[in-house]
């Protein structure tokens, strides 16, 4: 499965965990940490091309296909068909 999104861009990120002890000692014994994104692979069927693509994609790329189409999506981010 890719790390990325390919509608949105969406990759893991690496970031510090927070320790309460922070406040009082300035110092972070926990170390880092990789966020990673809610993807998924999802099989969508774009009728403009008329063949099904399965793309690994974010909860929020659902949501802009959703919002806009699968077709106009995946042009926006330059997905080569």
């Amino acid at each position: 499965m890719a790390n990325y999104c390919e509608i949105t861009g969406k990759k893991t990120q690496t970031g510090g965990k927070y320790s309460n002890r922070v406040r009082a000692t300035k110092f972070n014994p926990t170390g880092k940490v990789r966020r990673k994104p809610n993807l998924q692979k999802k099989t969508y069927f774009v009728p403009e091309i008329g063949r099904k693509v399965i793309i690994t994609v974010s909860a929020r790329g659902i949501r802009t296909i959703n919002k806009i189409g699968i077709y106009s999506a995946l042009k926006r981010s330059g997905y080569k068909f």
